[in-house]
């Protein structure tokens, strides 16, 4: 069954498949084919291509299924190649969305944006342009590349970004420390791992597409008023992530209150950015209040007893693979402690 934002989504994509104009991308050779407006390679019959292409019709009302139908039958006819699946049509961002894309992930000099099927380059150009970001962009077709470099170079930013023509699939996203796309949520979802596996930190921002199970730590709606043509969609959406630290598994330090030193152990769970965990101080379990994880930033709240007393506990730190480096303030009946923390890992699940 689909949730309410995985059916909107689903109306989305139908959306972007009706005003996609001159070139889709597609799976097998993760780029773009160029067809005529609106149409796409065939893929043994509607339903067939719509499930190919990431579409379900599970929760769609009777006017979206005759829609969605109209749609894949319109572009299976017309072409010929067998087994290609969608992972998004062209279809540029308005400059609003653009805007918001780059003002959620908090864009700045220091950063270094990379563009997943970059288009004209518009997000790259603004990133530079107005963010004063450096980066570049990803795109399959040649003539989009072309077209983005002259934008680039007309803009005045040509020394800060660049365009590569290549697969968006199998790009080094390595040197991102912000990451955009507008794909198709099958294309977000077989991302996923990929971006996952980046420098914890890394900011992901993507118009439209989800990535399902990894929710988002941040989502917006946004009226388009500055839309690209007259029938696009006047709503839509933006996800946005920071890509988490791994913190799963048995955590260890020790920490002065009042007048002893104290053994603390902490059981961390995690589902991406989620965390949840069971905590023991001095072999004791501790009511566990904060575990919050972002990107490589984790803070830890809980209160214990420390010598008979009860003792609030802030622990804020920063991961960095089998160790945690920050500060812990212990706090409670005459007891007022501000420390150095350090935790290391002992196990992982």
């Amino acid at each position: 069954m689909q949730t309410p934002l995985q059916r909107k989504e689903t109306h989305r994509e139908i959306e972007i498949l009706q005003v996609g104009r001159g070139a889709h991308r597609d799976s097998r050779s993760r780029g773009m084919r160029h067809e005529p407006a609106g149409t796409l390679v065939r893929a043994s019959g509607p339903f067939a291509l719509a499930k190919r292409s990431g579409l379900t019709f599970e929760g769609l009302g009777s006017r979206a299924l005759a829609r969605l139908v109209a749609v894949t039958a319109l572009l299976a006819a017309a072409g010929s190649t067998q087994g290609v699946e969608i992972a998004a049509p062209y279809v540029p961002t308005a400059p609003s969305v653009v805007e918001r894309m780059l003002e959620i992930a908090r864009v700045g000099r220091d950063d270094y944006v990379i563009d997943l099927g970059s288009g004209d380059g518009r997000i790259n150009i603004t990133a530079a342009k107005s963010f004063g970001a450096r980066g570049h962009g990803i795109e399959i077709d040649p003539q989009l590349v072309a077209q983005a470099i002259a934008n680039a170079r007309a803009a005045g930013v040509s020394d800060r970004v660049s365009f590569i023509e290549g697969d968006l699939f199998a790009a080094d996203l390595s040197r991102a420390t912000v990451v955009t796309m507008y794909l198709l949520r099958r294309s977000t979802i077989k991302l996923r791992d990929r971006l996952l596996a980046l420098k914890p930190g890394t900011r992901i921002v993507s118009h439209a597409g989800s990535m399902d199970e990894w929710k988002a730590d941040h989502f917006e709606l946004l009226d388009v008023k500055d839309r690209v043509r007259p029938d696009a969609p006047v709503k839509t959406y933006i996800h946005f992530w920071i890509v988490p630290a791994r913190v799963a598994g048995n955590w260890r330090w020790k920490l002065a209150a009042g007048s002893k030193t104290v053994d603390y152990e902490l059981a961390a769970s995690q589902q991406f950015q989620m965390l949840s965990g069971v905590l023991r101080v001095d072999g004791k379990e501790g009511r566990l209040e904060k575990l919050r994880l972002e990107g490589d930033r984790i803070a830890i709240e809980f209160t214990a007893d420390i010598d008979g007393r009860s003792a609030r506990h802030v622990l804020t730190g920063r991961v960095a693979g089998d160790t945690i480096v920050g500060t812990a303030a212990i706090t409670g009946d005459r007891m007022q402690v501000k420390q150095e923390w350090k935790a290391g890992l002992q196990s992982k699940p």
